[in-house]
């Protein structure tokens, strides 16, 4: 029995190293497409526009709060006068410690080449750790120009939270879920934000008329919502140069009409820059204090936003506007609204309007409106990027995404979610009809993301940054001594509207997590099922089979090794096509692979095998665009990867090169390759005359361009044959043991996220009549 099980293992050994040998990693490929990332450099009048241009684009959402944040503070009124400058002391310094220390001089500087959010911090985590749940990650990947990461000393402390992150599955999953919970609030925070933000502004018409209806104010807040939506399919280019101007309107707007109001009613409100202020509000509400930190919490809202809106601006850019416009206006605004208050505590409800002097109303109602769609779109756009970095990391169902500009790349579309968002936005501005129960809702939102940020910071701060642990505690100290009493003041008002963003985020994580849990065990199920390859070269050339002229393209999911569709495609036909390519569709932890590097290339066994492999990399930013011939660009990189390796055959130590590499030398041209690669072919033993070399040489590039002249055209008979595109259907059941709760996950909410999500076959453009479909069945 015990020599039989070494038998067993010799026999296993053998057999694999047979596979390593004739299935290798493309570390040779991916190398020579090596190059060092080199950091944007911009001038200072660049960095002066980049910062004037991110006030549209990122602090909308923050700037618009002044609408809203007192009537939510105070929902019955303010008893005393000096509750206003407690409230006005916490808005200051929450406003200094959280969006300005926190999230414009740290967080930030965490995001991934530009790119923020909560899946940017979870990209940078899996470049840094192994703690991807779809273990597909591989050395060559590494080679990328985006790819960053650190190499750490053995005993350090970052090695050794790498490692404790990477010892067990349950702290991967207990991380994912993490970033789910935060990303499906902030799902939430794009729902609930143009509501509150439009609903907040149109209540400028019934400041007017005091005798309007509710309803009148709401039906317009609707009409802008649906008109808001309706319009996100034609993209924010051809408008957005707007944006930027509109809010830099508002902020100088808000902040003027504070600074009167400070001079007008009260200068005796700067007191609440004393932070004494604060402890004596909580001892004279105590408990009602403590529950309308969740209206105060509203003056950050939009922080979040801020970070996940980050797109292509430099940090400095936005540091620049933060602290020179946007903090300074955002002071003077509170500060003059405070003013007010002091005055006159009976117009808490609408003391933004009622501080607006007469002469500029309908001016400032029009700027406020126009400010607060700008608020939205942008959180709008936020949400779809969101949704398009879960889906490409496997933790979404595929959507279709529509690319709106030829100039950016992160202006995108997706057109279910668009619906699905107007419709819960008029689902909760009908629904509540209540700017307080609107506010507690996404008070919860945007405090649960905050505290998600938090947690993700410190292996952040560890292992990217490898910041010492004494830095790390007081990051971490002083933002949860800021959170959490705010965390616990939302949780007060779960019964009174935020429960809203929890049942959202609720739905949204049950889809995300059964989504990315079937997508694990359909990746487990090819990686424990695949073919050896020694199986393979058993065949034959032939395959067993009868080689028909064409070219069959074999998408898995696999980055190595024969998928189990190819065998069980070919013991059920009778034939298969000359090329075989196997495609591997990858997508990486990082924003985007630039297209010289996307494809990896090589030959699998000997060449009258006539089979490839090709891996399509791909990053979270990337698009797969209509006008994109996937199967053209596929075919492209196999006709130069060829014309490489023929070329190259003799003169080097490896015989396969990546399409990057192809593209250099061929414009270098046939000369410069050779001559490039002569001497390293000769060793001190095969010194010749000079002559004889020149001729061997002249008779060797024949013999080369021959070969590759028939193999090329070999290839393009093949095409001319038909190209097949053969794609693997695995279908996903629990087992009859099963729980209930498993088999309703897997046998009917998984099944039904797979029937309304979008074939791959649409998204890489494949014509139908070139498609087959290999079925099969796998039972977890």
């Amino acid at each position: 029995m015990a020599s039989g099980y070494v038998d067993e293992e010799t026999n296993k050994g053998s057999m694999w190293e047979l596979d390593q040998n004739l299935d290798q990693p493309m570390d040779e490929e991916a190398g020579r497409l090596r190059n060092m990332y080199r950091e944007k450099k911009f001038s200072a009048i660049l960095v002066i526009r980049l910062a004037f241009q991110s006030l549209g684009v990122v602090f909308g959402d923050l700037g618009t709060s002044p609408l809203y944040v007192f009537y939510n503070t105070f929902p019955h009124g303010v008893e005393d006068a000096e509750d206003v400058i407690g409230a006005l002391s916490l808005i200051i310094y929450s406003l200094t410690l959280i969006p300005l220390l926190k999230y414009v001089f740290v967080v930030l500087r965490a995001n991934d080449n530009g790119q923020g959010g909560t899946f940017a911090l979870y990209s940078l985590l899996c470049r840094h750790a192994k703690v991807n749940t779809i273990p597909n990650e591989h050395s060559t990947d590494e080679q990328l120009t985006t790819y960053s990461r650190h190499t750490y000393a053995e005993n350090s402390l970052a090695a050794k939270v790498k490692r404790w992150l990477e010892l067990h599955a349950y702290k991967k999953n207990a991380l994912l879920i993490l970033v789910l919970v935060g990303t499906c609030m902030a799902i939430g925070d794009g729902i609930l934000t143009p509501v509150i933000s439009v609903l907040s502004a149109s209540g400028g018409i019934k400041f007017d008329h005091p005798k309007m209806s509710n309803d009148i104010a709401m039906l317009f807040a609707v009409v802008i919502l649906v008109g808001l939506f309706s319009m996100q399919h034609y993209g924010t280019d051809k408008v957005g140069w707007l944006f930027a101007p509109i809010v830099l309107l508002w902020f100088l707007l808000i902040g003027t009409i504070g600074a009167v109001n400070i001079w007008k009613h009260d200068s005796s409100v700067l007191k609440a820059f004393n932070p004494v202020y604060i402890y004596r509000y909580f001892r004279r509400g105590k408990r009602d204090s403590w529950i309308s930190l969740g209206g105060i919490l509203l003056s950050i809202t939009g922080t979040e936003a801020l970070f996940a809106d980050l797109c292509h601006f430099p940090v400095l850019a936005v540091q620049i506007a933060f602290t020179l416009i946007v903090f300074p206006c955002l002071l003077l605004a509170y500060t003059g609204q405070a003013a007010y208050l002091v005055r006159n505590t009976e117009h808490v409800s609408d003391a933004f309007y009622r501080s607006i002097p007469d002469g500029i109303y309908w001016p400032m109602f029009i700027v406020a409106t126009a400010a607060a769609i700008v608020a939205s779109q942008a959180t709008i756009s936020a949400t779809f990027s969101i949704i398009k970095q879960a889906l490409a990391l496997g933790c979404f169902p595929r959507v279709k995404v529509v690319h709106t500009s030829r100039k950016f790349l992160g202006q995108i579309y997706i057109p279910d979610i668009n619906w699905v968002l107007m419709i819960l936005c008029i689902a909760v501005t009908v629904g509540f009809k209540n700017q307080s129960q609107i506010g507690n809702a996404y008070g919860t939102a945007v405090v649960i993301v905050m505290v998600v940020t938090t947690f993700l910071m410190i292996p952040i701060m560890l292992l990217v940054w490898r910041s010492h642990w004494i830095l790390v505690c007081i990051f971490t100290a002083l933002s949860l001594l800021v959170e959490l009493p705010y965390l616990s003041a939302v949780l007060f008002k779960i019964d009174q509207g935020g429960w809203v963003p929890l049942v959202i985020a609720a739905a949204f994580l049950i889809i995300m997590y059964i989504w990315h849990y079937g997508t694990v065990k359909r990746y487990e199920f090819e990686m424990h099922s695949k073919v050896s390859m020694a199986w393979i070269l058993g065949l034959g050339p032939s395959l067993g089979l009868v080689r028909v002229p064409g070219i069959g393209f074999v998408y898995t999911e696999l980055a190595s090794g024969v998928p189990h569709i190819f065998s069980h495609f070919i013991t059920n036909l009778p034939a298969i096509h000359s090329v075989v390519v196997f495609v591997c569709v990858k997508y990486l932890p990082v924003y985007t692979v630039p297209a010289e590097e996307r494809f990896l290339v090589k030959r699998i066994g000997p060449k009258n095998f006539h089979m490839f492999r090709c891996v399509a990399r791909y990053g979270y930013k990337d698009l797969h665009k209509k006008d994109d011939d996937f199967e053209k660009m596929l075919f492209d990189s196999l006709s130069l990867f060829v014309q490489l390796e023929t070329m190259m055959e003799g003169y080097s130590d490896s015989d396969d090169y990546s399409l990057s590499t192809q593209q250099q030398m061929l414009e270098n041209g046939d000369d410069n390759m050779f001559s490039s690669n002569v001497d390293c072919s000769y060793s001190s033993n095969d010194i010749q005359p000079a002559q004889s070399q020149g001729s061997n040489i002249m008779r060797s590039s024949g013999q080369t361009s021959q070969t590759m002249s028939d193999e090329l055209e070999f290839l393009n008979s093949c095409k001319e044959a038909g190209v097949v595109h053969i794609l693997g259907n695995t279908v996903v059941r629990a087992r009859r043991e099963s729980g209930i709760v498993k088999r309703i996950a897997v046998d009917y909410i998984y099944a039904f996220l797979r029937r309304i999500c979008r074939e791959n076959s649409v998204i890489f453009n494949v014509p139908h009549e070139s498609l087959l479909n290999v079925g099969q069945i796998y039972y977890i």
